[in-house]
């Protein structure tokens, strides 16, 4: 009886996670690099795929780009409140060229496991969650630098009341391999978005980002202003293109990419 009536609650469970899914749209960590502290539904699916992702950046005379296909997060709802996601990137391409050299790679970049937790009442003015993630070194040592790493990301969103806006932060600490590949040592990361819902299915977003790398050799600092748009062609399937542009020399001149993000 205990058996039968535990396969009934977990049922009912499924029945109402999927009702409440069905009832709200799609909500994916993409596009732009804030992080919104919405999760997957429990016992739902979540593909969120960069059709393509490209980015352009010329410093002394050196010319150098990147080009990742089909980057895609696999994300799984564990409970109303959490899930787990898989990163991974099938193929990119990097590309230096100076006056007399050109370099090129291309293959299987790094894998990332993702767990969310999101901390606060769904219904919350502010929300916050938990994002840990550890990065597994698949690329190969001409497209990545062949070493374990991992950090902590906070989102927090904040809802404006009485107006279509929105504020998201979201606090990184990493712990990242040394440039001259030993050690780790912290890097840190901020972002602070401002988000416009102008319709029930159109969305814009306005970002500031920084990155403090910390390495023994020297500290690396990278920033952007970054824009994206999002919009959704149902309740389950959401397109979206952005672009970022970089604040200083350490940051690519300019990022632009497309993508698409589908609930099952």
């Amino acid at each position: 009886m205990r058996g039968r009536g535990t396969i009934a609650a977990v049922l009912l469970c499924a029945s109402s996670a999927a009702a409440a899914a069905d009832e709200q749209p799609i909500c994916a960590d993409r596009p732009g690099k804030s992080t919104p502290t919405c999760t997957v539904p429990a016992g739902h699916f979540q593909l969120e795929t960069g059709l393509a992702d490209w980015s352009l950046q010329k410093a002394s005379g050196e010319r150098d780009t990147s080009l990742a296909i089909g980057e895609t997060v696999i994300k799984y709802g564990l409970t109303d409140h959490s899930d787990i996601q898989l990163d991974v990137t099938p193929w990119q391409r990097a590309t230096s060229r100076g006056a007399d050299f050109r370099d090129s790679a291309s293959g299987f970049g790094d894998m990332i496991v993702i767990y969310k937790h999101r901390v606060t009442p769904v219904d919350s003015a502010v929300q916050l969650a938990l994002y840990p993630y550890v990065k597994i070194p698949t690329a190969k040592r001409s497209l990545g630098n062949g070493k374990w790493e991992g950090g902590l990301l906070v989102p927090i969103d904040v809802s404006i009341p009485k107006s279509p806006f929105s504020i998201n932060l979201t606090p990184e600490l990493d712990w990242v391999a040394g440039a001259d590949g030993h050690g780790h040592h912290a890097a840190m990361v901020q972002v602070a978005s401002l988000g416009w819902q102008a319709n029930d299915k159109l969305s814009f977003s306005a970002e500031i980002w920084g990155q403090w790398d910390w390495d023994p050799s020297g500290t690396m600092r990278q920033a952007s202003a970054d824009g994206s748009v999002a919009y959704l062609l149902s309740k389950d399937v959401q397109l979206d293109a952005g672009a970022n542009l970089g604040l200083n020399r350490n940051t690519p001149d300019v990022e632009l990419y497309a993508g698409v993000s589908k609930r099952f």
